[in-house]
């Protein structure tokens, strides 16, 4: 694959985003239904907070669908914030700050003391179950009232095993397929960005961080719903399904 020198920052967003599809073809989906209810709930201007940012995934998309929005991407990733921050130069829209979501004051480096709207995709099932807790207490504070939060990521049902087996029996088929006609996989997409001259550093830097792989936990929605109105939240329910994945959305 092609991606150039590495300041075609067009070529390395689309490159994380066929990655991302290999493993969610309707990940475009949750996109959708995220920026519908973030519009419907704060308006067509909203201040936002892109938590877990990554190459700035969600901070796109806002901005194609909501041009008068702000953004502030947040994320420790220095590979991807790289590539975000190639892709936003010169937009007075968008600020990206580097911090730890395990921090408890990873807050400090943000330019505003609350937003509109806090948005996260595919992000968080890294963190466990108490860590992600207090996370949820962190993110109410920030949720001005009326305001609201929204996670996309894997949310299975612990209660239909053999729906759960099914449907990833079917998934892990199709990205078979897939890779066989050429899709490029988690670990193949970083050992590319590892043999770019200006992703190589940033990228050597990110596994000293991350290890190769950190993983937490993935609760289903309802408890994800449950504990965001004990931490803070009015209302939270999910508002997008997949067979395996959830969109959940909580109004403070």
């Amino acid at each position: 694959m092609a991606i150039g020198t590495g300041t075609d920052w067009r070529a390395w967003q689309q490159s994380w985003d066929r990655q991302q599809e290999w493993y969610m073809p309707d990940r475009e989906d949750r996109f959708r239904v995220m920026l519908d209810m973030t519009e419907a709930l704060v308006g067509p201007e909203p201040r936002v907070l892109d938590l877990a940012c990554g190459t700035g995934t969600i901070t796109a998309r806002l901005l194609a669908r909501l041009p008068g929005a702000t953004s502030t991407g947040v994320d420790l990733d220095p590979a991807l914030l790289t590539i975000a921050g190639g892709t936003f130069a010169g937009d007075d829209r968008v600020t990206l700050v580097t911090a730890d979501l395990k921090d408890p004051h990873w807050r400090a480096g943000l330019p505003y003391d609350t937003y509109d709207a806090v948005l996260t995709a595919t992000a968080l099932h890294w963190l466990h179950s108490e860590p992600l807790t207090t996370l949820y207490g962190q993110i109410a504070e920030l949720v001005r009232e009326g305001g609201v939060f929204m996670n996309a990521d894997h949310m299975p049902d612990e209660t239909t095993p053999r729906i759960d087996a099914a449907e990833s029996a079917q998934r892990r088929a199709r990205r078979d397929r897939a890779k066989e006609d050429g899709a490029l996989d988690w670990a193949d997409w970083w050992k590319v960005a590892a043999q770019d001259p200006v992703l190589a550093g940033p990228t050597a830097r990110r596994f000293e961080i991350y290890g190769e792989h950190a993983d937490g936990d993935t609760p289903s929605a309802d408890w994800h719903a449950r504990v965001l109105r004990e931490q803070g939240f009015g209302e939270a329910r999910a508002v997008w399904r997949s067979p395996s994945d959830a969109l959940v959305l909580a109004v403070k």
